[in-house]
């Protein structure tokens, strides 16, 4: 026998054995009125009202439903509601330029825009079919409490359910067609790997736009666990929730754990969830420090995962190994910062190019409307990650050196900016750092530290540099340092580095040297 694997399952499930359990709690603190905590039962009610006010509206299946929103309870049901019934869901970062959603919307051909009442004025001039403000209005003109919804007339695991738009950390915007397939085995493999249960209570640190919270939502039904919704991170408010409703699995990218980090030194009593809670980063690859301090200063687990929006997002693990649980704690931190073993079902391997290819079961289907830049990213059957990596041949370990277009070919040598990074994240006065090259007469590029200082902190551009020739090849420490207030960063945590090396390369024909 063979059935269709969709999103359906999960709520399935959530309904009919953890009707009467905690579900959702949502964000107290936002512009709309919060939707009451829920049980499953009560999620799986409200769903069906939005696929019943959006069959009122004469909304078909395959037609595209864009969500611009904060993280809520709201959006949370819409990650199942829209797809369930056939359509597809577009969620938009909600930190996007007005320009810059209308794109997305213009590029998806989305027929329905539901807005965040704080992003309402901002959006108001984007052309839409229909388009409402997520709370009073869609509680009482869109969604159809007790009224049956029709059902998918075809369910087909092949089916877009989403289309998440990459970072742009390179050019605009891609739309990645993930399906209920790609959804379906990346939150049961999600699950498997961080070993989730129904005795987890779940915090929605991560932005649900990106990537559907890595997929989270749906396995957390699956499964029974009660999650909570956060609107805004914030190092305190995260400390304070882990406590209120006993957290136990948070996901994020290295920024959101160093917030909790400065939070934590002014924290009141004791760390809650010491020796409970276990946190997954991805982004990018977090100084060993930074793991070493989670570990060391809250006593949570630290379990490192690479991914991208195109593989939904699981394709490597790295959770410490039993072997490893006595060796010194920096140690296990280096080792944790490694991108990790291949997640059950994904296959990889490393081009001659030294670039990163994948087969799972989780790469996406293609780009929205760009065959051609479908067709590049998986030549050859292969996904092409566009990062550098390397195998740990004593362990099987996956490292990520860089984005190809992030190494820095000085002198005809290739150095890693994330190799530079981390080192000089070690030295004590480093806040954040960002690694890039810049054209060199002679030697084509040099290597150019951009820092932020941690807040009191005084450092010296020779300290910065004498520290990484303490720890580094002399030819990869950087033959400069500015100091900065700020580094800017996508919604994701990811560093713009194309913007930062732009300045410095402008008037040139080649972004190399």
């Amino acid at each position: 026998m063979r059935t269709p694997m969709t999103i359906a399952d999960f709520l399935d499930r959530a309904e009919w054995g953890f009707r009467n359990s905690p579900g959702v709690v949502d964000e107290p603190h936002q512009p709309a009125a919060p939707v009451p905590e829920t049980t499953y039962g009560r999620f799986a009610e409200r769903v069906r009202a939005w696929q019943a006010g959006l069959d009122a509206l004469g909304v078909g299946e395959g037609e595209r439903v864009a969500v611009a929103s904060h993280n809520s309870a709201r959006l949370l049901e819409l990650l199942f509601a829209v797809p369930m019934s056939g359509r597809v869901c577009v969620p938009v970062n909600f930190r996007l330029k007005p320009e810059e959603v209308a794109y997305l919307v213009e590029q998806s051909g989305s027929s329905v825009l539901l807005v965040d009442p704080e992003l309402d004025a901002a959006l108001s001039d984007i052309k839409v079919r229909h388009r409402f403000v997520l709370g009073a209005q869609t509680e009482t003109e869109l969604m159809r409490f007790g009224v049956e919804p029709r059902p998918w007339s075809n369910p087909d695991e092949d089916g877009t359910a989403t289309i998440n738009y990459t970072s742009g950390t390179t050019a605009r915007p891609k739309g990645v067609q993930l399906t209920h397939r790609n959804i379906w085995v990346n939150g049961m493999t999600f699950g498997l790997h961080t070993r989730v249960w129904e005795r987890d209570v779940y915090l929605h640190t991560l932005p649900m736009f990106h990537c559907n919270g890595w997929g989270m939502p749906y396995v957390m039904a699956g499964l029974g666990v009660k999650q909570v919704a956060l609107r805004k991170v914030d190092g305190t408010e995260i400390l304070r929730r882990v406590e209120e409703h006993g957290v136990t699995l948070m996901c994020g990218a290295p920024a959101v754990w160093n917030m909790v980090l400065d939070a934590a030194a002014t924290w009141a009593g004791e760390i809650p969830g010491r020796d409970r809670v276990r946190i997954v980063c991805a982004g990018a690859p977090p100084p060993t420090r930074t793991i070493q301090r989670v570990e060391e200063e809250l006593g949570w687990e630290f379990i490192q995962l690479y991914g991208l929006t195109e593989t939904s997002p699981l394709l490597t693990i790295n959770r410490t190994r039993p072997a490893d649980v006595d060796l010194p704690a920096e140690e296990r931190a280096r080792k944790l910062s490694r991108a990790g073993v291949p997640a059950l079902g994904v296959t990889l391997k490393i081009s001659d190019a030294g670039e990163v290819l994948a087969r799972s079961n989780t790469v996406l289907d293609g780009y929205w409307n760009k065959p051609e830049e479908t067709a590049e990213a998986l030549e050859d059957g292969w996904f092409h990650t566009g990062d550098g990596g390397t195998f740990d041949e004593a362990d099987g370990h996956l490292t990520i050196s860089d984005r190809k277009k992030d190494v820095i070919i000085t002198g005809g040598e290739n150095v890693s900016s994330i190799e530079v990074e981390d080192t000089i994240f070690s030295h004590p006065a480093v806040a954040e750092v960002a690694v890039i090259g810049v054209p060199h007469e002679k030697w084509g590029e040099t290597i150019k530290a951009l820092v932020v200082l941690a807040e009191g902190a005084t450092a010296q551009e020779a300290d910065i540099i004498a520290h990484c020739k303490r720890h580094l090849a002399g030819y990869k420490a950087p033959t400069s340092v500015e100091f900065r207030d700020s580094i800017p960063r996508t919604a994701t945590g990811k560093i713009q580095k194309f913007k930062l090396r732009q300045p410095y390369w402008t008037g040139l024909d080649r972004g190399v040297n």
